[in-house]
């Protein structure tokens, strides 16, 4: 499928945020993190900006040139990091009062791999209309070919069962231990070692 994808700045956090709430809006983590529908739409933008921040200050977003989708990247260093407040800056700005809003950054964080350098699908998202195209796996391929030209794993975790299949046809592997949110859905991490 041929897509025209460029890299994102700081100009297009706005429209970056936009894709993923609408992409994200009926996604099961995100109805677990805030399962009232009105307080999703009040404060769901906010919280995925923290994401987008993140990554335009140390990462690559890339962005189909037509706004439909966007995918989130970091790069990870082998090493246990330092403290992360990543999870607490989420809850902070994005809703002081909901203990999920951190703890979804917290469980996963904890299971995130950290022997090996790798890139890091912090976020995908496409919007609703455009789901099911193929966008997606488009959308990765730029980051993927260059883990493999370059010997790089990448890693990211799954939040349904359908995004799930889109990262397995992709050469991504379940990790055998999945992140279950109390009372709520489960997350799989996934870890591609590159190919030859």
């Amino acid at each position: 499928m041929g897509v025209r994808v460029r890299q994102a700045d700081q100009r297009d956090r706005d429209q970056v945020v936009r894709i993923l709430e609408e992409a994200f809006h009926d996604d099961p983590v995100s109805g677990w993190v805030f399962p009232d529908e009105e307080h999703r739409r009040a404060v769901h933008g906010t919280f995925l900006g923290v994401f987008a921040d993140i990554t335009l200050e140390g990462g690559r977003i890339d962005l189909l040139e037509d706004g439909t989708a966007t995918a989130l990247w970091l790069s990870v260093p082998a090493g246990v990091p330092e403290k992360d407040d990543t999870p607490a800056l989420m809850r902070a700005t994005a809703d002081p009062d909901n203990e999920r809003a951190e703890l979804v950054g917290r469980l996963t964080g904890a299971v995130h791999p950290h022997d090996r350098a790798h890139e890091y699908l912090l976020m995908i998202g496409v919007s609703p209309e455009r789901q099911g195209e193929g966008i997606g796996e488009a959308l990765m391929r730029g980051v993927l070919d260059r883990c493999d030209l370059e010997g790089l794993p990448a890693y990211l975790e799954a939040s349904s069962a359908r995004s799930r299949g889109l990262y397995e046809r992709l050469g991504f592997v379940f990790t055998g231990q999945t992140v279950d949110l109390p009372h709520g859905p489960s997350m799989w991490p996934m870890w591609r070692e590159p190919h030859g």
